[in-house]
């Protein structure tokens, strides 16, 4: 099992994920047409180049979230857990545009026990993305209700 159980997520522990995944527009588009999402900032180069302050089409910041995330997983809660329990306190410093290559660090900034499942725990990763040049474009944190170990 890739993903760890929660008496082995203890709190500081810094996961820095090997993954990298380099974001093209064809993630952006295909991304933003299958959620609905017809903003000019993610699909119209033309609009952005001419009325935003990016000069560019912009990166969906929901794909962004679930890339950040995504990344985690195989690290952290492959197999291992039981469910997401939400997303909290997300935020998009700075834009990812086509091209960017994100890479992600991950840290558990609380755990406890399960009041209700004697074999679960609740276990808080905050998940940070950083373009290639270290800016931090995407930042959460992420509740996970982790399978104890067997």
């Amino acid at each position: 099992m890739a993903g760890l159980y929660f008496e082995e997520l203890t709190v500081g522990l810094v996961f820095k994920h090997t993954m990298r995944r380099t974001v093209t527009e064809m993630d952006n588009v295909l991304f933003s047409s299958l959620t609905h999402n017809p903003a000019a900032l993610h699909i119209d180069e033309e609009y952005c180049r001419e009325h935003t302050d990016f000069g560019q089409r912009i990166v969906n910041s929901a794909f962004t979230l679930g890339l950040v995330v995504g990344i985690s997983v195989g690290d952290t809660t492959l197999g291992t857990t039981v469910g997401n329990l939400g997303f909290e306190e997300v935020r998009f410093p700075a834009p990812v545009f086509h091209g960017d290559t994100i890479r992600v660090e991950s840290e558990v900034v609380s755990r406890r026990e399960s009041n209700s499942k004697p074999d679960r725990g609740i276990v808080t990763f905050e998940h940070r993305g950083y373009n290639q040049n270290n800016v931090l474009v995407a930042i959460c944190k992420r509740p996970a209700l982790m399978m104890k170990r067997p």
